[in-house]
């Protein structure tokens, strides 16, 4: 299974979240154990008090150039697996995150 799918709202993403990460950024594409893909994401944040999800929106928000409020968390809040929705065009979203983990 792919790490992000395109849908009516948007780009659904799969993340493996690090927080305490010593930066903030994206790693790459990696494959569980299960066969499921994941996009690697760091951030410096701790992971109490939403403190790592909200590290976690405020990246994609910048990678994807658009506003907090477009990026919800789906699924994980409280575990390192999540699953992140980008509100907007999917197919452009996808593009722009393929384009970005191709220079990582």
């Amino acid at each position: 299974m792919a790490a992000w799918s395109v849908t009516t709202d948007g780009l659904a993403i799969a993340i493996r979240l690090t927080p305490r990460g010593g930066r903030d950024g994206l790693d790459g594409v990696e494959m569980l154990a299960d066969g499921r893909e994941v996009l690697k994401a760091r951030v410096r944040a701790a992971p109490s008090e939403g403190e790592a999800n909200a590290a976690l929106i405020a990246l994609l928000a910048r990678e994807f150039q658009v506003s907090r409020s477009q990026v919800s968390l789906t699924a994980g809040a409280s575990a390192r697996l999540k699953r992140i929705l980008v509100h907007g065009d999917g197919e452009a979203l996808a593009a722009r995150l393929q384009k970005r983990l191709c220079e990582i």
